[in-house]
């Protein structure tokens, strides 16, 4: 029998092993994505207008009232999961060969609410942390005081702060690249497998360690497609959305695995 091109590592944990990506692999994750959502469009519209709601909701917050955004955001970190996990319900059911159901989707979480809850626990303490490091930075680059919420963003885009905003963006990349490598295979291991969500934090973070390049790549594609879908009000998310949602799941399944597979699968 021929030999798997694929490179097999050993999870500490159970019987998890972790492979080897190739650069081609994060195209074939959103081709495979897109083919979920066209398989069950209604259940991606409805997350798709769901993650947009969230978006129209934190932009009205921010100019509304600034204050109270990362509160906003909290809330959101605690929904978020929950509802990607619905999608890559749907794409296990697909990978199947099941049909998908809504019902199904928003309910897959219950037998591993323990693991969720504590995966939520680490991304609010992420989240508290990485808002501390950047009011520490505006202390440090404002002496003269905190700028106003009003003049916020007049203020810090001046030229002359470019000081600030290399440190601010340095930090938040910090927070940005330990949440993705924390989370970006942690829920589909915790749905697919039940594992304990430090389990699934570990193996998360191993898949990068051991593919960070093809892992930075996947990383950048999610940054830009999300950023370019929150033109036009955010309603590019109602396609974005569930697109790396479903992505997400395909994303798992090459690289964490507990029996050898081709990486393609």
């Amino acid at each position: 029998m021929q030999a798997s091109p694929v490179s097999e590592v050993k999870a500490e944990s159970g019987n998890l092993q972790i492979r080897q990506l190739r650069w081609t692999q994060p195209w074939l994750w959103l081709a495979r994505g897109l083919r979920d959502v066209g398989r069950a469009p209604g259940i991606a519209l409805f997350y798709g207008l769901c993650f947009w709601g969230m978006a129209l909701l934190m932009g009205w917050v921010f100019r509304a009232s600034p204050e109270y955004v990362m509160s906003m955001a909290s809330g959101c970190l605690l929904v978020g999961p929950f509802m990607t996990m619905g999608l890559y319900e749907v794409s296990k059911r697909l990978e199947q060969g099941h049909r998908p159901s809504l019902a199904a989707s928003l309910t897959c979480w219950d037998a591993h609410l323990s693991s969720m809850g504590m995966l939520v626990m680490v991304l609010m303490v992420l989240e508290m942390l990485w808002g501390r490091a950047a009011l520490v930075v505006f202390a440090v680059s404002f002496d003269t005081g905190m700028p106003s919420t009003a003049g916020m963003l007049q203020t810090v885009l001046r030229p002359e702060n470019w000081e600030f905003l290399l440190a601010y963006v340095a930090v938040g990349g910090v927070f940005a690249a330990l949440v993705f490598a924390c989370t970006v295979v942690a829920l589909p291991t915790i749905l697919d497998r039940d594992t304990d969500a430090l389990t699934a934090c570990i193996t998360s973070m191993r898949v990068v360690g051991a593919n960070l390049g093809v892992m930075g790549l996947w990383g950048c594609i999610i940054t830009v497609l999300v950023t370019a879908s929150l033109l036009l009000y955010g309603a590019g998310l109602i396609l974005v959305g569930p697109l790396l949602g479903c992505a997400s799941w395909h994303a798992y399944r090459a690289s964490v695995d507990g029996e050898a597979r081709e990486s393609g699968d």
